[in-house]
């Protein structure tokens, strides 16, 4: 009998996610971990949204963009952990060919969504530097809607040639992903088709999406210190920077392990298998763990908000 993971099939009905290949016995102490990254990733984020919901002082652009921020990690942690922990307390592997692709689709999709909204951020704090005055007028609640909605579709039409190209590759090799979760790479690779297409469109979406958006960034920052340099004194100097260090916290988070995980998948050939698909798991757990608490320590609004929220509760 031949077995039914490696036998010649087209377009299997299901996959089989392997985990992180050479670690199985591992499993119980790596899920602990991940569970303590999701669950703080839940509870800050949660209590993001939470707080700038019922503070009234808090309903600025900065702290809306900061809601979508939130919101995106929440869904980028959901589509992907839920499925890693069966994974290594269940040792349930199997995930449907449909769910696969919905699910390498969430995540490019809100990791785009995420890098967009960074760019809007950074517009934010380059507005209310560069031109105070009129930053209210500026960015209105109308455009911050706007500029979500934006962000939401080009990321989403963006993304969508991923699912779509990949289910029309016929799959005859084998239906094992050596992952813990779809990654679109790994997924065409089992392909037994020219996958270029697949491929090129992977590297234009990264240039035209995280390479556009650094641009972006890069610009308002450029601006922004130039604005802070020809303030009069050090100290209104330190007081502006310092109302940028969390945004800039913050893309360190999203883009130093995103850039790494992709450099490592693409060139690095000598590296351990095991050790690319942590990284790789890893990796999707850092933005959403950080982002609370990188705005809840660094700003005060949110951090008086928390304090106030438990002294009320001690009380």
């Amino acid at each position: 009998m031949s077995d039914s993971k490696t036998t010649n099939f087209t377009n299997p009905s299901t996959f089989i996610l392997v985990g992180i290949p050479g670690l199985e016995a591992a499993y119980i102490w790596i899920s602990i971990p991940f569970c303590a990254m999701y669950a703080i990733a839940l509870l800050g984020n949660f209590t993001i949204l939470f707080i700038i919901k019922t503070e009234p002082s808090l309903h600025e652009p900065m702290f809306f963009f900061l809601c979508m921020l939130a919101i995106t990690d929440l869904v980028t942690t959901t589509t992907t952990l839920p499925k890693m922990l069966s994974i290594f307390w269940f040792n349930s592997r199997e995930i449907s060919f449909s769910a696969c692709l919905t699910q390498l689709y969430f995540i490019h999709c809100f990791l785009g969504m995420e890098s967009g909204i960074l760019v809007a951020m950074a517009f934010d704090r380059y507005v209310a530097i560069c031109h105070p005055l009129r930053h209210s007028t500026i960015l209105t609640n109308s455009v911050v809607v706007k500029i979500g909605l934006a962000l939401v579709l080009r990321s989403g039409i963006l993304t969508l040639p991923y699912p779509l190209l990949a289910r029309q590759w016929p799959y005859c090799r084998t239906n094992i992903i050596p992952h813990s979760y779809c990654q679109h790479i790994d997924l065409i690779n089992l392909a037994c088709a020219d996958i270029r297409i697949s491929s090129y469109y992977g590297l234009f979406h990264l240039l035209s999406v995280l390479g556009i958006d650094i641009f972006f960034i890069a610009v308002s920052y450029t601006l922004i210190l130039r604005a802070i340099f020809r303030l009069p004194t050090k100290d209104a100097r330190l007081k502006t920077f310092r109302t940028c260090i969390s945004h800039l916290c913050a893309i360190l988070a999203l883009y130093i392990p995103d850039f790494f995980s992709s450099f490592t998948q693409r060139f690095a050939q000598n590296v351990p298998l095991h050790f690319l698909v942590l990284f790789a798991s890893v990796y999707l757990l850092v933005p959403p763990v950080l982002h609370p608490i990188i705005y809840g320590v660094r700003t005060k609004q949110i951090r008086d908000r928390l304090l106030r929220l438990f002294k009320h509760k001690e009380t």
